[in-house]
């Protein structure tokens, strides 16, 4: 029961980087991270109910599934927002300028089915140890991490950090995720 707990707390740590580009954002409030994270619970909640009911008519070991979407996603996050930098830099943006509402609520869903996705691969590598209480860690360890993220981006301090780095370590926190997954399965 412990390792569930322990790999939701683990694999949300991408959702700090998160918290801290958006808070990068001045545009960005806090009360808009609340409803993402409303939003994100209800989503790992239907996550885990889906994994637990299709877990059985998958034919093959549900690791690989884990691994390779997890690996996917970051390689997701850093293409696009490399992809996203460089095009802003091409038309003379900053970095750190403010995100449209559509940027907003595209981040939104983009970290609720990532959220999803992960309180599925943790329900499917521990389906024999699964209990409502990894949809639970895993979306308010998103919001602690977010929001603890945010706030920091508020500093002096952090304001100096690109915004694209930020994006770039939380796809690869979900890359390393998705290796562990795949290891996991060759032992």
């Amino acid at each position: 029961m412990f390792l569930p707990l322990l790999s939701g707390l683990v694999v949300s740590i991408d959702a700090f980087f998160i918290g801290l580009s958006l808070g990068l954002q001045k545009k960005f409030k806090f009360l808009y991270l609340i409803m993402i994270n409303v939003f994100l619970l209800a989503l790992c909640f239907i996550g885990f109910f889906i994994a637990g009911r299709v877990y059985d008519l998958i034919p093959f070991d549900t690791d690989l599934i884990v691994g390779f979407t997890f690996i996917g996603l970051g390689l997701w996050y850093i293409l696009h927002n490399l992809i996203g930098s460089y095009l802003k830099k091409r038309k003379g943006k900053t970095e750190t300028e403010e995100a449209s509402f559509k940027t907003i609520i595209i981040i939104g869903l983009v970290m609720s089915i990532e959220a999803m996705i992960i309180t599925m691969g943790i329900t499917f590598m521990f389906i024999e140890n699964s209990t409502i209480l990894i949809p639970i860690v895993v979306a308010f360890a998103h919001f602690g991490y977010s929001a603890l993220s945010f706030y920091l981006a508020r500093t002096k301090y952090i304001k100096k950090l690109p915004t694209t780095l930020s994006y770039i370590i939380s796809g690869s926190a979900l890359i390393i995720y998705g290796l562990m997954a795949l290891f996991l399965e060759i032992m």
